[in-house]
């Protein structure tokens, strides 16, 4: 059975590739890959059905390249594709897992800043005792809070960090502002991170496909900065997860030991400029749609 790419349309031009992902689109032809195009907009308005009209039926095994997705309506994709005789190489189960902080972060607890969380619906923030209760297990000092997948570090005074976590007062106010700035875009709840100060030059994205590197970048936001991070516990961690594709942002801490920033779903993680896009497409082409891989997914070593 072969591996095809479920790709979002453009929503000017439904049958044809969203431009922003032109590069990957190239790389996929370049390849002799399959293409079937996803309406974005159709599934996060509810109508998972009308989203995959394009997508043949009995078409196989689909990897998906696109915008992200909540966690709901990526089941409601999984139902659609299935009654269309089609599949997701990843689940619904492992897309959250993956997506989520609460999903990834046992597996990886000693490899980032620890972190707590609480659910909490859109508009809704957390506080008082709430929070107080929630922060009593983290180390005085400062920390960061965000929500089960995002922050608003550009905005990070108002909206991401704090200073002080005992400071209830501006824990407070820096989480209202989280929240009303996210608004129905917030996803599962608060996260609060404790603060660890890193180098300067950039975050590393590494890229995993079945638990093996294939490709390390830069991170989107510093696409100048390619650091080269340590993968040697990360690898040990993304083997635990058990998620077929997944990324893992690194940065150097001031004491000089790689920390994980973040964990993604590889599906909707951001592709730096200038990266090598078709040794990533080239990994992905080759995987097992039985739950193995094929080929050599060598790519150069990673820093021991």
């Amino acid at each position: 059975m072969r591996t095809s790419f479920l790709i979002c349309g453009d929503p000017l031009r439904p049958t044809h590739p969203d431009p922003a992902f032109a590069d990957e689109v190239s790389a996929l032809r370049a390849a002799g890959a399959d293409l079937a195009l996803l309406d974005h907009d159709a599934l996060v308005a509810g109508d998972a059905g009308d989203a995959v009209r394009r997508v043949p039926r009995d078409s196989g095994a689909y990897w998906y390249r696109g915008w992200m997705i909540p966690v709901r309506r990526y089941e409601e994709l999984e139902r659609a594709l299935e009654q269309r005789g089609c599949s997701l190489l990843t689940s619904a189960a492992r897309y959250r897992r993956a997506h989520e902080l609460p999903g990834w972060y046992e597996v990886f607890e000693v490899l980032t800043p620890t972190t707590v969380w609480t659910a909490a619906a859109a508009g809704k923030p957390p506080y008082g005792t709430e929070l107080s209760e929630l922060t009593a297990g983290l180390r005085p000092g400062a920390g960061v809070v965000k929500d089960y997948v995002k922050s608003r570090k550009h905005e990070w005074d108002e909206a991401c960090f704090v200073p002080d976590l005992s400071d209830l007062a501006h824990l407070s106010a820096v989480v209202e502002r989280l929240f009303a700035l996210q608004e129905d875009s917030l996803v599962g709840g608060l996260v609060v991170r404790e603060y660890e100060a890193f180098v300067r030059g950039g975050e590393a994205r590494a890229w995993w496909v079945d638990s093996e590197v294939v490709l390390v970048t830069a991170h989107p936001d510093s696409p100048g900065d390619c650091p080269v991070p340590r993968l040697d516990a990360v690898r040990a961690a993304v083997a635990a997860l058990d998620c077929r594709f997944v990324t893992t942002d690194l940065a150097l801490r001031e004491d000089g030991e790689w920390r994980v920033v973040e964990v993604g779903d590889g599906q909707v993680s951001g592709v730096p400029r200038g990266a090598d896009i078709g040794r990533l497409v080239g990994a992905l082409a080759v995987v097992d749609v039985s739950g193995g891989s094929e080929g050599d997914r060598a790519c150069p070593p990673p820093a021991p």
